[in-house]
């Protein structure tokens, strides 16, 4: 049975513990996803736990480009451009609602990391590797094209600009979007539930997990065969529970990323440049916002918890009044902002920026696998690798059979609209219905973008729920997101709301000020929450939306 709703979190947690799962899954960020699916389309008995919110670490705080990994020819990682140009092609194909190809310019100045003929070069071989579709193909500007295409460049010192494809997304939707898939495909799920301590079995063999819900403090053990850790920056803190924390741990980065409105910062062309000390940066027009990052520094602090300082801050702006020199960007200029955390695979004596972004599983001697390193457009294939692993084990122990990963043609959740290539039509069709019904076309547009083949169920939610959307004195619109979210996305909080479920903290922020305290109010008479719960709640999004503008001091 396919159960999603926060109304319904007790089934689900009776599903997760009335039987012996097959697999459990730690981590609901991007490869717990991935890993979730990829088990439960071969049949396997799967559960999956988060503590947080569903893509709340890494998973949502992201560059937000499924990336084609350009970056990897320059470390030589021949193989892995190969590798991660075909999952690229993949992702857009079963998920194009979420993914969507964006031609980056990549200007060359004097003295730059890049020139005319490596460029050319690289960008050929590039294309080669990554089995870039013909019309993709890379393309060699002039000084003149380059400064047409995007105006605000630095014109000192140009020597031109090659332009390439890369693909953006939108990663908490995309997470959320796997693991629909993954429910539906027969996984049990629930976020904001912990994983506190393992269970094992007499010959200290891992066979589970005691989880406590964080939103009632309730504990109870969940039974499973296999135990997969995909905690991502949490991944060493499970390995130590298991007391296998050894040879090879992470190293956590942090990335930084500021939003501007596009009235300050008018970006026609998503641009890749150098920044002033080296590092390359991404400045890419988003809607009507214009978003920069990433910084690649080394992070101690909480896991949990990271934010822009006020050092990341002025590093992006100092980085976009060198490249963008004509938009002299200012502190007050940052609308919101994003702090995310790079679990990476340590590598001694290598800078942040040089450390490999592969994957690899580490077994230990009670049989918890654990999932390291790997990035976002990887996540199909590193959950392919680590499930036909646990496949194998599965066949030797108990003579079980199951069948090769499905995932490589197999649509995520909204993405069922015949490939790729019909989105294009399928949108357009879906505009009109909304605009239609009463929404204007860009907000048309927005809600196709983001639900794609789930787009009826939140155009039915805003015909049937007008009235109650009006008692509630939340507009329309925004009722059928919030509606979907809690019914079928398992929305909690506020937060899960506001950032994971529509991204508008970190993109439209004015928006979450003008909806949040009805909304609020709506969740806490439906969830029947105690006055503390609410002001725990409220509180919790007050904050995040103070530390994403005013830096941590």
């Amino acid at each position: 049975m396919t159960i999603f709703s926060s109304h319904r979190r007790k089934e689900i947690y009776q599903n997760l513990t009335e039987k012996q799962l097959d697999i459990l899954v730690i981590g609901g960020g991007i490869t717990g996803a991935g890993i979730s699916l990829d088990a439960a389309s071969r049949g396997l008995r799967t559960g999956t736990i988060e503590m947080n919110d569903f893509a709340a670490g890494t998973s949502s705080r992201s560059t937000k480009l499924v990336h084609g990994g350009l970056r990897y020819l320059k470390q030589f990682e021949v193989k892995m451009v190969a590798e991660v140009g075909k999952e690229r092609a993949i992702v857009y194909e079963n998920g194009p609602h979420v993914t969507t190809p964006e031609w980056m310019m990549l200007p060359f100045h004097k003295g730059g990391n890049f020139g005319p003929l490596t460029t050319n070069i690289g960008l050929r071989v590039y294309d080669y590797l990554a089995g870039v579709k013909v019309d993709e193909h890379r393309k060699m500007f002039s000084p003149e094209v380059a400064l047409e295409r995007e105006p605000l460049i630095k014109k000192e010192g140009l020597k031109g600009a090659g332009y390439y494809v890369e693909y953006k997304t939108d990663d908490a939707r995309l997470t959320i979007e796997v693991m629909k898939k993954a429910v539906q495909c027969g996984a049990h799920v629930i976020n904001y539930a912990k994983a506190v301590e393992f269970l094992y079995n007499d010959r200290k063999k891992i066979i589970g997990a005691v989880v406590e819900d964080q939103l009632t403090g309730e504990k109870m053990k969940v039974f499973a065969k296999k135990v997969i850790n995909a905690g991502g920056p949490w991944v060493d803190d499970l390995r130590e529970i298991d007391g296998s924390k050894k040879g090879k741990t992470l190293h956590l980065t942090k990335g930084v990323h500021l939003v501007f409105s596009q009235k300050q910062f008018p970006l026609q062309q998503a641009i890749y440049f150098d920044a002033p000390d080296g590092r390359m940066i991404f400045a890419i027009p988003r809607n009507n916002k214009t978003y920069v990052g990433t910084t690649d520094t080394t992070f101690e602090g909480n896991i949990e918890h990271p934010t822009m300082t006020e050092e990341d801050r002025d590093y992006l702006l100092n980085a976009i009044n060198y490249m963008f020199p004509t938009t002299s960007m200012k502190v007050e200029d940052v609308e919101s902002s994003w702090a995310g955390i790079r679990p990476l695979i340590a590598e001694e004596g290598k800078d942040p920026n040089e450390i490999s972004r592969k994957d690899e599983v580490f077994i230990s001697d009670s049989g918890l696998l654990s999932m390291a390193g790997g990035k976002l457009t990887g996540y199909r294939k590193m959950a392919e690798h680590v499930v036909d692993k646990v496949v194998d084990q599965l066949k030797a122990e108990e003579n079980i059979l199951y069948s090769k990963s499905e995932t490589e043609h197999l649509p995520i959740s909204g993405g069922e609209v015949g490939g790729a290539d019909k989105f294009k039509e399928f949108k357009k069709l879906k505009v009109a219905e909304a605009v239609g019904v009463g929404f204007s076309e860009e907000a048309a547009e927005l809600l196709v973008q983001r639900y794609g083949s789930n787009t009826d169920v939140l155009l039915s939610y805003f015909e049937s729920k007008k009235e109650v959307a009006k008692k509630a004195n939340i507009d329309p619109f925004v009722f059928a997101e919030l509606i979907y979210g809690m019914e079928q996305e398992l929305v909690c909080k506020p937060v899960d709301f506001f950032i994971r479920r529509t991204g508008a903290l970190y993109f439209e922020i004015g928006w979450v000020h003008d909806h949040k305290d009805a909304v609020t109010d709506y969740m806490a008479d439906s969830f029947k929450w105690s006055d503390e719960q609410k002001r725990a709640y409220t509180a919790e999004l007050d904050k995040l939306l103070h530390e994403a503008v005013i830096p941590e001091q």
